[in-house]
């Protein structure tokens, strides 16, 4: 009696764990490469596009597969409604001279920097003066590569300015931070970026996010701290330096308006990077202004300056 309770009780057991396990089959969809379209058009600056192929998430990582990835046998043209010019497909190793700070500035490299690359950098630009950007205007974007088109437009807003932008020094005064004061017109939904340089700078430094709107304070008057993005790169700052700007220093700080949806793709890009990795994370598609197909971003920048001597 004892042994036929012992076996029923073993097979009830053995019945509990075997229903406990499952075999999951999971189809991961195949890998479609796309086009990636990084474009951008900036008030008295001309189009600068930047074309790839995604990767699959199983490709190598390395920088001759990220410059290998480069698209250079599309036609890309940009329109004001008015003017339409096909841009020009232009390298890294073979720059029209006196062009060299101005690659410097598009690719956040110094010449030297770009010269050593295993292989060179191309952009679509153009240096006809009719279509550089202008505020007020929209500007439309095609491209076509292997026998697809893919289309995209964007409009240079008018400027927002700052009421004033100034230094203050921390208790030892040879550090501190900037203090920006900006009125926020409630007429209007606003988006914008923000980057720094020192004025010797050949290009400007982007904080992590540079990216913000007035969802909380449309309409207000209001004072923001700036810290320093550059410091965080530069060996000459003590780690208790880092965030602020020297006493002495003279900084410009660019602050740039963008369109709504140009600000949801940054902002979903910047999240998607943030979570990248965590499995409590919730899932962040990134919405593209391409139409077609492709991924990537249209954006037109207009831009305000302000420059500050750190004294106080």
């Amino acid at each position: 009696m004892e042994f036929r309770i012992l076996n029923i009780g073993l097979a009830a057991i053995v019945l509990l764990i075997s229903s406990c396990t499952k075999e999951v089959q999971i189809e991961i969809p195949g890998y479609n490469e796309q086009l990636v379209v990084d474009g951008s058009i900036r008030q008295g600056e001309p189009p600068i596009i930047l074309l790839s192929k995604s990767q699959n998430i199983y490709a190598p990582t390395d920088i001759t597969a990220y410059l290998n990835s480069f698209v250079g046998d599309a036609v890309v043209t940009v329109s004001d409604g008015t003017t339409t010019v096909i841009l020009d497909k232009i390298c890294t190793d073979d720059l029209p001279p006196g062009t060299e700070a101005y690659a410097e500035a598009i690719f956040g490299m110094s010449i030297q920097e770009l010269q050593q690359l295993p292989s060179p950098l191309c952009v679509y630009t153009s240096f006809d003066p009719n279509i550089f950007g202008q505020v007020g205007k929209t500007y439309i974007l095609t491209i076509t590569h292997d026998s697809k088109t893919y289309t995209a437009n964007t409009t240079i807003h008018p400027p927002v300015a700052l009421d004033y932008l100034t230094w203050k020094p921390e208790t030892n005064n040879s550090i501190g931070y900037l203090y920006s004061f900006m009125t926020d017109n409630a007429s209007t939904s606003d988006n914008f970026m923000w980057e720094m340089k020192k004025v010797s700078d050949p290009f400007f430094t982007k904080p992590f996010n540079p990216y913000f709107n007035d969802a909380f304070f449309n309409g207000l008057a209001f004072e923001f701290t700036i810290y320093n993005p550059m410091s965080f790169n530069d060996s000459t700052y003590a780690e208790n330096e880092r965030g602020f700007y020297k006493f002495g220093d003279t900084v410009v700080m660019r602050l740039s308006r963008i369109g709504k949806r140009e600000f949801n793709f940054f902002e979903k890009k910047i999240n998607q990077v943030f979570s990248s990795g965590s499995p409590f994370a919730t899932p962040v598609n990134v919405p593209s202004n391409i139409e077609g197909g492709a991924l990537g971003v249209w954006v037109g920048y207009s831009t305000y300056l302000d420059t500050v001597i750190c004294i106080p």
